[in-house]
């Protein structure tokens, strides 16, 4: 398993976090990425920057996509951003 290269920025009892959070899962464990969450709760400066926009999905520092994830979208970011750093 790589290290994590995708952050889920969300809160408790968001259904659109839910529905987040099983794309990332199914994506990262197909590819074989780490991800990790957070609550904007957890932390002021997530709160007051993201609090509109949960969930937000980043990829390796970069915004991919927030409210709602595209399994494909975020693949491609991930796939992409290997590639980058290969050359």
């Amino acid at each position: 398993m790589e290290p994590e290269r995708v952050l889920l920025i969300g809160k408790p009892a968001c259904h659109l976090c839910d529905d987040a959070r099983v794309v990332i899962s199914q994506v990262c464990g197909r590819l074989g990425v780490g991800w990790q969450e957070v609550s904007i709760f957890d932390d002021p400066a997530l709160y007051d920057e993201y609090w509109e926009r949960i969930p937000v999905t980043v990829v390796d520092g970069r915004i991919v996509d927030y409210w709602r994830i595209d399994p494909m979208t975020l693949e491609r970011a991930l796939i992409e951003e290997t590639s980058e750093k290969r050359t």
